[in-house]
């Protein structure tokens, strides 16, 4: 699931995008213990890409009433949220993980929709920032991850996906679109392959290693 040869990434023009790791989301995944190995290694390249200099945005969906009054009956993903009310913005299931809360820099957005750009101002605030690069991770495969995915491809970002950072309630959905679908979009990387393409000569908060060259 990962691609052999990726381009290097350039943190001044990247972003990392952490989505929907939510405990109400965490929560339809089929075993707690991978869901708590998935945050532990989304929150190891969240504090890989940063140490780096990249963009980190946290992404996680709630509504308002607002939200849901809005919704129309024909959204067959989200009219049945709305008539529920479920996901409420201020619930703490909606809430970023413990291990996933935003540091003092990072973007964050609240979402009404699949996709991490289409109901939020976060494409634009990435722009503002000359990101021309994403590194998406989070959840789920078949749902946030893959409107993201093609939504900032049409966008014409350059695409990576944490291929060990993603998953889906659906063990064979997750297999199919990390097999056949994302590699058509975006470059799949796993945790440690994105270590190895971020700068060598970069430490701990943008620190030079020793013995380095500038």
């Amino acid at each position: 699931m990962t691609d052999p040869t990726p381009p290097e990434l350039d943190p001044r023009a990247t972003a990392l995008l952490v989505l929907d790791c939510q405990r109400a989301t965490l929560a339809a995944l089929p075993e707690p213990a991978g869901a708590e190995a998935l945050v532990a290694r989304v929150a190891g390249a969240v504090a890989e890409l940063r140490a780096h200099g990249a963009a980190v945005a946290h992404v996680r969906v709630g509504f308002t009433e607002a939200d849901w009054a809005a919704t129309p009956p024909g959204n067959r993903t989200f009219s049945a949220v709305a008539r529920r009310r479920l996901l409420h913005h201020a619930d703490p299931g909606t809430a970023f993980h413990p291990r996933l809360v935003p540091g003092p820099g990072d973007l964050t957005a609240r979402k009404t929709r699949l996709g991490a750009l289409s109901t939020t101002g976060l494409d634009r605030r990435l722009r503002e920032r000359a990101i021309t690069t994403l590194v998406v991770a989070g959840l789920t495969t078949s749902g946030a991850v893959l409107s993201t995915v093609t939504d900032a491809a049409d966008r014409d970002y350059r695409l990576y996906v944490l291929s060990d950072g993603v998953a889906d309630p659906d063990p064979g959905t997750h297999r199919a679109l990390m097999a056949g679908v994302l590699p058509r979009l975006a470059h799949l990387v796993d945790t440690a392959a994105l270590r190895s393409l971020l700068p060598a000569d970069r430490g701990r908060a943008g620190q030079v290693l020793p013995g380095s060259r500038r």
